[in-house]
């Protein structure tokens, strides 16, 4: 588990992009709890940190392609993202990076 952030440094509903090991990641806050997932869309490169999160899903701001937050799969057309295990321990927010070539599989 890699250090994150802090709980405060992310509103609720919201995302925020960091770098850890290098890797661009997508840290999500919402009332079902925090997610992590590559910070990239792979259709055009979207800040996904910049997203609408909404139903357990960010959209990115480019062109609408909605991930999953708990497994980085897409709900539209497309390849998925990585998602990454995260764990709060009082106000610290950890995250442990999946493989770096870890994708889900495209949408039926």
């Amino acid at each position: 588990m890699n250090y994150a952030c802090l709980v405060d440094d992310i509103p609720l509903g919201e995302g925020r992009a960091i770098t850890l090991d290098g890797r661009r990641i997508a840290i999500f806050r919402t009332s079902a709890g925090w997610y992590a997932l590559d910070a990239v869309c792979p259709h055009r490169g979207g800040p996904l940190a910049d997203g609408i999160v909404c139903d357990r899903a960010v959209i990115c701001p480019l062109h609408d392609r909605r991930f999953d937050l708990q497994s980085g799969a897409p709900l539209s057309t497309g390849d998925g993202v990585a998602a990454h295990a995260v764990e709060v321990r009082g106000q610290r927010v950890f995250v442990a990076l999946a493989d770096a070539q870890q994708r889900t599989a495209r949408a039926a």
